[in-house]
């Protein structure tokens, strides 16, 4: 019996984690079976124990490729040439406010869609979304950081203070945005950010 190509295994559970996501994105993690979700990907239900030893643990893979694509699409954004780290964070929380849709965010808002849920369900995905949303607060400090020194910017407090406040901010306001089905709440978020930010003149 032949062994399956690295490639083959790797689609097949690139598959089933991009169904997860879009599909949990939309319902929630607890809401969602298997089934649901192996039907989606076209994978046999047989097949999933080969790529995740369990649902918790697929929910864990599942976050950690979400942040992985997040990371690295705040890396792009952030070293757009020929534009300021001011319009480099205008360009973040403008992309934000794009894909948490209160509609249909495709996935693409599954930290904000499972957070709440997750953390007091799993240690193992609590300890995930932990290490992602600080990847993300990093990345902010460093770039606020830069923008003090370029002059685009100007912040009372330390970097890393202001990035978790602006990440608090921006968070809270992506879960007002699906109770009151509005994107008020995000206008508001960007007007307290500029208000925190300041760009020096």
């Amino acid at each position: 019996m032949n062994p399956t190509p690295p490639s083959e295994v790797r689609d097949v559970r690139d598959r089933i984690l991009s169904s997860g996501q879009r599909i949990m994105g939309g319902k929630g993690f607890s809401a969602v079976g298997l089934n649901e979700v192996l039907s989606a990907a076209g994978v046999p239900k047989g097949s999933f124990y080969h790529y995740f030893g369990s649902k918790e643990a697929f929910g864990e893979a599942l976050l950690d490729d979400y942040f992985a694509a997040y990371l690295a699409d705040m890396d792009r954004i952030f070293t757009t040439s020929g534009s300021n780290r001011a319009q480099q964070l205008d360009a973040y929380f403008s992309a934000w406010k794009e894909n948490q849709s209160f509609e249909d965010c495709q996935g693409r808002c599954l930290a904000v869609k499972l957070g709440a849920e997750v953390a007091d369900l799993s240690q193992g995905m609590r300890a995930v979304l932990q290490r992602g949303t600080a990847g993300i607060i990093a990345r902010l400090a460093q770039v606020l950081e830069a923008g003090a020194a370029e002059g685009s910017l100007a912040f009372t407090g330390t970097p890393g203070a202001v990035a978790q406040s602006l990440y608090e901010l921006w968070l809270g306001a992506s879960l007002m945005v699906k109770i009151v089905r509005s994107s008020q709440p995000f206008d508001n978020a960007a007007q307290a950010t500029r208000q925190m930010l300041h760009p020096a003149a």
